[in-house]
């Protein structure tokens, strides 16, 4: 048997990818999409009132989340998702039943508003001072200002590092198994895992892979995407244009402005007055 047919057997083995297909696409994509929304939706708002704590004049909001971000940062994503999922089980079995889902979301959105909080403080910051001096001047509050000038122009900044912690979202929603799910809770890596025990190759993980593919790699691009958007705006293409239609205008502005230099004709009667 030579090599190729051996990697073939491992990897490739397109009967055992076919069975399993039906339970990735039905099953495991829609659980991962799922853990993943949930997971950032909750992450984001977490990680915008971390932010803002962390720019707060006030030393007792700054201090909590520098503790909060270095906490979740320095932990492996595994070890927080197992001492959430394994610590609050009993509280989770008694509000959700036996879905391990609540808290493997709640794992992650933890996990993600640390990193969140970083990407939007970095974006509010870059925003320039004299913004906010601006609105200041104009007599908008403190609050005001940043919720409708400061906070949209950082946020916008920062979109494409906010898609990419959504795809290290989507990668680290595979760890939620370890939390233990039931046949329809399963995700995709759960469920190639599973086949591959059955089948006795990796083809099923390497189809989940390949599932994993689909979803993150399109995102990568979209991210170059947007970033290249809201570095050089939109361009639209426009005819060249010569410049006459300026100087028309401005030779017609100098005509009128002499014609009302001119003094007004005589009329018959004042030519009366000055012959007598």
């Amino acid at each position: 048997m030579d090599l190729f047919e051996i990697l073939s057997r491992t990897f490739f083995d397109f009967p055992s990818m076919l069975a399993v297909f039906p339970q990735l696409l039905g099953t495991g994509l829609i659980n991962t999409l799922i853990i993943s929304l949930a997971a950032t939706l909750l992450g984001t708002t977490f990680g915008l009132m971390l932010a803002l704590m962390a720019i707060s004049p006030s030393r007792w909001l700054r201090l909590p989340s520098r503790i909060y971000t270095d906490l979740f940062r320095g932990l492996p994503s595994i070890l927080t998702i197992l001492l959430i999922g394994q610590g609050l089980a009993r509280f989770s079995y008694q509000l959700f039943g036996p879905t391990p889902y609540p808290l493997g979301i709640f794992a992650l959105s933890l996990i993600a508003s640390a990193y969140m909080g970083e990407i939007f403080r970095s974006g509010i910051q870059s925003v320039e001072k004299g913004q906010l001096e601006a609105c200041r001047a104009l007599g908008m509050s403190y609050a005001r200002a940043m919720a409708l000038i400061i906070i949209p122009q950082g946020i916008r900044r920062v979109l494409p590092a906010v898609v990419n912690q959504f795809i290290s979202i989507i990668k680290d929603s595979s760890l939620v198994y370890l939390l233990g799910l039931m046949v329809g809770q399963r995700e995709l890596f759960r469920v190639g895992q599973d086949a591959a025990v059955l089948t006795g190759n990796l083809s099923p993980l390497m189809l989940a892979g390949l599932f994993y593919l689909v979803i993150t790699v399109p995102m990568t691009h979209l991210v170059n995407v947007i970033d290249d958007r809201y570095r050089n705006g939109r361009r639209r293409a426009s005819a060249p244009q010569s410049g006459l239609k300026e100087v028309d205008e401005v030779q017609q502005q100098s005509g009128k402005a002499l014609a009302a230099e001119r003094p007004a004709p005589l009329t018959r009667h004042r030519e009366q007055q000055y012959a007598e």
